[in-house]
């Protein structure tokens, strides 16, 4: 007897000790589970996974709506959905970036949940500092001279160190030329 989509989710959620809520809707077959994914350069991800009738779907945040630079952002969002697996970058109503995954309820196993919850976690985390960098930097640059000035830490910083110090602006690895 194989087990639904909900039952493996909430299994392989507890086996794998990650902490969740889980919510179900009278009348609506299915069920959401809320957590949290640790990361490093992005220090937590919040997912939704809803399990509906003939999908789950897949709903990460990732940042709110950059200041500037919106055309080069989504850009290298694109250029990025082409390596990506499982998972492509979105942007709502509002200009905030997501991950988001729509997969049939077939696929939903402990393996799948794995590469899909790897996924999202890695291109939320490895994406992180250069969507601040391309859509933010004025920001941080204001943030890094109010602290240099007044002798506060930088320590949260850092990984902007290399152009806030030359005064140049923000070139990341993989990010396109437009």
């Amino acid at each position: 007897m194989s087990t639904s989509p909900v039952e493996t989710i909430r299994t392989y959620l507890a086996d794998n000790g990650i902490e969740h809520e889980e919510r179900t809707r009278e009348g609506v077959e299915g069920a959401s589970f809320s957590l949290t994914l640790p990361g490093e350069k992005k220090l937590q991800t919040p997912v939704r996974l809803d399990v509906g009738p003939h999908a789950l779907g897949v709903h990460a945040f990732v940042c709110r709506n950059p200041d500037e630079n919106h055309a080069r952002v989504h850009r290298w969002l694109l250029e990025r959905n082409l390596r990506m697996y499982a998972v492509s970058f979105a942007v709502d109503r509002h200009g905030d970036i997501y991950l988001e995954a729509r997969l049939p309820l077939a696929s939903v196993s402990d393996d799948e949940l794995d590469r899909l919850l790897g996924s999202v976690l890695a291109n939320a985390d490895e994406s992180f500092n250069a969507i601040l960098e391309l859509g933010f930097a004025s920001s941080i640059r204001k943030e890094w001279d109010w602290r240099i000035s007044r002798g506060e830490s930088t320590r949260n910083l850092e990984a902007f160190r290399g152009w806030l110090e030359a005064g140049a602006e923000p070139t990341p690895d993989s990010a396109p030329d437009t």
